[in-house]
């Protein structure tokens, strides 16, 4: 494939930016936003198409296998066959890295319901209804393993923060990352999609890039939804932290996941929503 129809992070363009009153021309970056498509296949079924979602170029792969662990299709450690690039000779040019086929050495553990519309770089469950379609009774709620120092939990936005390059050169994109138990960060991903960056850092473990384990922490940039927990519990993450809010349904499932929910960080001020016996001092 010509590395030239590969889409970047960031794209240049003229604005006017105005400033009390007056106005100056400049160059700018923006950030992108492409359709990555999904395609599964296993022995006896042929790769077909299971999401489109909009995301950042960028990591795609690990994007790819952190969406299908997030629905159920992978175990944590499930490693697939092969992830690659699609070369289906149909696809045009600026298709070539906008199409990932994951490869499985036997069929899924749960068939992907196949998405006939775009998920949009806004939205996350995108179809799961209920709260029993993503906690699955094989899986226990998450036990107390480790404990974390409270002062850990406020630091974890700022650090975050620290490794958002492309947010820092275009302020149009989500993070997610994830801690151990002392603040350490593990590993970082950013996307104009919320959810796309959650599934980036669950699919760097899947795909055996880096490790951590369930004892560890999720940092998100935005507000808590009932997607970012439900994607914590697929991927058996024993904390979330963020910026923002949750939601209801977001806590009654972080309740029953045995997931700490830790929601407006910021400064040295946090709320702990959900099993805050995972905090020293709490």
């Amino acid at each position: 494939m010509d590395d030239n129809s590969r889409p970047g992070t960031t794209a240049r363009r003229r604005v006017v930016e105005v400033v009390d009153g007056a106005a100056l021309s400049r160059p700018d970056s923006v950030v992108t936003e492409e359709p990555l498509e999904i395609r599964l296949g296993w022995p006896g079924q042929p790769a077909s198409r299971v999401a489109v979602t909009m995301r950042t170029p960028g990591a795609d792969f690990e994007l790819a296998a952190g969406f299908l662990l997030s629905e159920g299709v992978l175990a944590v450690g499930d490693l697939p066959r092969t992830v690659a690039y699609c070369r289906d000779r149909a696809l045009r040019q600026e298709q070539l890295y906008n199409v990932v086929t994951v490869e499985l050495d036997a069929p899924p553990r749960r068939n992907p319901a196949v998405r006939s519309t775009p998920i949009s770089s806004a939205c996350g469950v995108c179809g799961t209804q209920s709260l029993d379609e993503v906690f699955t009774p094989c899986e226990d709620a998450l036990g107390v393993e480790g404990v974390v120092d409270a002062g850990v939990v406020s630091r974890l936005p700022d650090e975050l923060m620290r490794h958002q390059r492309l947010f820092a050169r275009t302020g149009a994109l989500h993070a997610a990352g994830v801690f151990d138990l002392a603040g350490g960060l593990v590993v970082a991903r950013e996307d104009i999609g919320r959810h796309n960056a959650v599934d980036k850092v669950l699919g760097a473990r899947q795909l055996r890039q880096t490790t951590y384990e369930d004892d560890s922490i999720l940092c998100v940039s935005g507000r808590i939804g009932f997607d970012i927990i439900a994607k914590a519990t697929a991927g058996r993450l024993a904390m979330v932290v963020a910026v923002g809010g949750p939601s209801s349904l977001a806590l009654e499932l972080a309740d029953r996941a045995g997931i700490t929910v830790c929601g407006f960080t910021r400064g040295s001020r946090y709320v702990v929503y959900t099993h805050p016996e995972r905090i020293t001092g709490v």
